[in-house]
């Protein structure tokens, strides 16, 4: 009896993670990828890497690579070669940043991955951070056939099921055809839904949950005309560098 008793205690005191804080809508958002500084004064939502410490003050969002592999982490994916999705025998590449795909096929592999990308959502939450954007969703079509939907759809299920363990909303990194909040996700990161007429979609599904990062003006200026009243709309350059380009509607 007294094992039982005693573990009966523990479960009674240890502490469960707060409830995730739902992210504000409307607000004016920072996309601070490539390099950490501070906000300007009008801005109540910062996105930064995971490695990056969380703005004080602010609604923090934690980026986590989550369907591809880092450029600067090429070591850790090469300890786990396995988990790299190939074709031929060599790795798939998005040739646009030179990450290599994540093979989330079958369950075995999205359980192997799951438990190192859960512990990057766990630092996340520990480190201060409100939510966390899983990227690159929709890295199925860029696999050349190999991965499917549902395998993304399955991959995504283990993660946002994590990080709400973890006291942290989730938010849907592209893929606008999906309504995304069946698999467990509380927001939008969209980018370049005004280039691509996709905001309405994740409006639909999210209503004024959705952050809109776009990279060119001219797609600025139409996003800001369409929804600038009721999304966090944000021009930056291309490499989100530090000192780079930053406008709000």
């Amino acid at each position: 009896m007294l094992p039982a008793l005693l573990l009966a205690l523990v479960v009674a005191v240890t502490p469960s993670p707060a409830p995730p804080t739902p992210l504000p809508g409307g607000v004016d958002v920072d996309y601070q990828l490539g390099g950490a500084v501070a906000p300007a004064p009008n801005v109540g939502v910062v996105v930064r890497d995971r490695r990056a410490a969380p703005a004080p003050g602010r609604y923090n969002v934690c980026y986590v690579n989550a369907f591809q592999t880092q450029p600067d982490e090429s070591r850790l994916w090469r300890r786990h070669r396995a988990l790299v999705l190939r074709d031929g025998g060599r790795p798939v590449v998005d040739s646009a940043w030179g990450e290599w795909l994540l093979d989330i096929r079958t369950p075995e592999r999205r359980q192997r991955l799951a438990r190192i990308v859960e512990r990057w959502i766990d630092r996340c939450a520990r480190d201060g951070y409100d939510a966390v954007e899983l990227d690159n969703l929709d890295s199925f079509t860029r696999s050349h056939g190999l991965i499917r939907p549902r395998h993304a759809r399955r991959y995504a299920r283990l993660l946002t099921a994590r990080a709400h363990a973890a006291g942290l909303t989730v938010g849907q990194k592209n893929w606008a055809e999906l309504d995304g909040r069946r698999i467990g996700f509380d927001f939008a990161v969209a980018e370049e839904c005004g280039r691509y007429d996709e905001c309405g979609a994740y409006v639909a599904s999210y209503g004024d949950r959705v952050l809109v990062i776009e990279y060119r003006r001219r797609d600025f200026r139409r996003t800001c005309a369409a929804y600038g009243d009721r999304l966090g709309v944000v021009l930056r350059d291309r490499d989100l560098t530090p000192r780079g380009v930053r406008s709000w509607c």
